[in-house]
C-alpha cells in the first residue's frame, strides 16, 4: 500500500472524488510502469533484436537504432500512448483540484504563520529562459514557471502532488528521498565536507532543498529557481516543516551570489532539464560560485547504464514525454565539460545512489520501460 503524502501548510487538499482519481492514477501508473512495460523487452528480446540481426547481420549498435525499431511495433506504440495519456491524466487529476482551492491555498500561505527563519526573494523582472517557456517539461501544464495570478502558488501546487503520483510514492512522503540520497553520498565520500553555506539549483518546490537544512544543522541553505510560484510554494513548504530555507527567484546560468560563496552547490534532476547550451553555462556559474575545497554535485539520471535496449527506453522520454534535453544529457561527455568550466580534471567525480534506499516503504520502487526495478540515480560532481 502506497503511503499518504506528508501534510504540510499548503498542500492541496482533495474531495473524495479528487483523491478517487488521484488514486486510481497511482494505480494506473504502478501497473503500466511495473507489469505492461515489461512487455517491451520480451518483444525486443523475442522478435525486433532477431529480426535486426537478419536483416542488418549484427545487434543494434545503440539506442538510436533500438528505437526507431521498436517504434515499429504496435505493442510498444501502444505502451507509449498509454504512457503519454496516464501522464496528461495525473496532471489533470492535480490541477482541477487545484484550481478548485487555489483561492484557500494563497490565503493560507499570506495569513500569519509560525516562521523556520527561512526567505523568499522574487524578481519580477527576470527573464526566464526560452528552453524553459518553450515547452511544457514533463507535460505539467504551464511547466514550472508559469505565473497565473497575484500570490500564485499553482505551479508549485501542481508539481507537488503530481511528482507524488507521478514517483508512486516513491521518493518519500514529502518527496525528499532524492536530496536525502545525495546527502547521505556526500557524508560518505566526504565525511570532512562542513559547509556553511549550501545552494541548490533549480530547485522547484524545494523538496531536495529541505533535507540539506537537516542534514547540516547550521549551515544556511539556499535555493534559487525561474518560477515565481513555485517558490512562492516551495517558502511556504518549508516554512511549514520548520526547514530554514532562503529562496530566491534566479536563473542558474548568473546568479548574483559573490564568488566564492557556497562550500556546496547541489542540483536534483536539473541537468537533463536545462539545454545544452545552458548546461556549460551553468557548470561554469557552479565554479565561480564554490569556496575552495567546495564540493558540487548534480542527482540526475544515469548516462549509460544497461545494454542498447535499457537505454533507449527512456529516450521516450526524450521523444514524447517533453523532456527535449534528456538525451543530450546522456549523449554528454560531463567530465570535459567540467573540466573546460575551471575544474580539475582529476576533482571529478560521479557515482550512484538508489532512490529507494532512503525510503521506509519497500513496496514500491519505480520501474523502467523494461519493468525491471529502477535504475539508482546518478551523481555527477567535482571539487574546487
Amino acid at each position: 500500500m502506497i503511503r499518504s503524502q506528508k501534510q504540510h501548510a499548503v498542500l492541496p487538499s482533495a474531495t473524495h472524488d479528487e483523491a478517487a482519481r488521484q488514486d486510481f492514477m497511482t494505480g494506473l501508473r504502478v501497473h503500466v510502469m511495473r507489469e505492461v512495460s515489461a512487455g517491451n523487452r520480451t518483444i525486443y528480446d523475442s522478435k525486433v533484436r532477431p529480426r535486426f540481426q537478419h536483416a542488418y547481420g549484427r545487434a543494434p549498435a545503440d539506442r538510436h537504432e533500438v528505437r526507431r525499431e521498436m517504434n515499429r511495433e504496435p505493442y510498444h506504440q501502444a505502451w507509449g500512448a498509454l504512457l503519454r495519456t496516464t501522464q496528461e491524466m495525473m496532471w489533470e487529476s492535480v490541477g482541477s483540484s487545484i484550481e478548485r482551492q487555489l483561492d484557500d491555498l494563497i490565503a493560507r500561505n499570506n495569513a500569519p504563520k509560525a516562521r523556520a527563519g527561512g526567505s523568499l526573494q522574487l524578481d519580477p523582472e527576470l527573464e526566464v529562459p526560452r528552453y524553459q517557456t518553450a515547452t511544457d517539461i514533463h507535460v505539467m501544464p504551464g511547466s514550472y514557471h508559469s505565473d497565473l495570478c497575484d500570490g500564485d502558488l499553482t505551479a508549485g501546487a501542481i508539481y507537488d502532488k503530481g511528482l507524488y503520483i507521478y514517483a508512486m510514492g516513491g521518493l518519500g512522503d514529502s518527496n525528499q528521498d532524492i536530496g536525502r540520497g545525495c546527502i547521505a553520498y556526500l557524508k560518505q565520500q566526504f565525511p570532512d565536507l562542513k559547509p556553511q553555506r549550501i545552494l541548490d539549483l533549480g530547485c522547484t518546490v524545494g523538496h531536495s532543498t529541505a533535507p540539506f537544512a537537516a542534514g547540516y544543522p547550521g549551515a544556511e541553505v539556499y535555493g534559487i529557481d525561474v518560477g515565481a510560484a513555485s517558490l512562492r510554494y516551495a517558502h511556504a513548504r518549508a516554512e511549514s516543516l520548520g526547514a530554514s530555507v532562503h529562496f530566491s527567484q534566479q536563473n542558474a546560468e548568473d546568479t548574483n551570489f559573490p564568488d566564492g560563496h557556497f562550500d556546496l552547490i547541489v542540483s536534483h534532476v536539473l541537468l537533463h532539464e536545462t539545454s545544452g547550451a545552458a548546461l556549460p553555462r551553468i557548470i561554469r556559474e557552479c565554479r565561480r560560485l564554490l569556496a575552495p575545497g567546495g564540493v558540487m554535485t548534480h542527482c540526475d539520471v544515469p548516462q549509460r547504464e544497461g545494454d542498447a535496449f535499457d537505454l533507449a527506453i527512456p529516450d521516450w522520454d526524450t521523444y514524447n514525454n517533453n523532456e527535449p534535453f534528456m538525451g543530450r544529457m546522456r549523449d554528454a561527455d560531463l567530465r570535459q565539460i567540467f573540466t573546460d568550466s575551471g575544474f580539475a580534471r582529476n576533482r571529478y567525480f560521479d557515482g550512484y545512489v538508489p532512490n529507494d534506499k532512503l525510503n521506509d516503504d519497500k513496496k514500491v520502487t519505480f520501474r523502467g520501460g523494461d519493468g525491471k526495478k529502477g535504475k539508482p540515480w546518478a551523481i555527477y560532481g567535482a571539487r574546487a
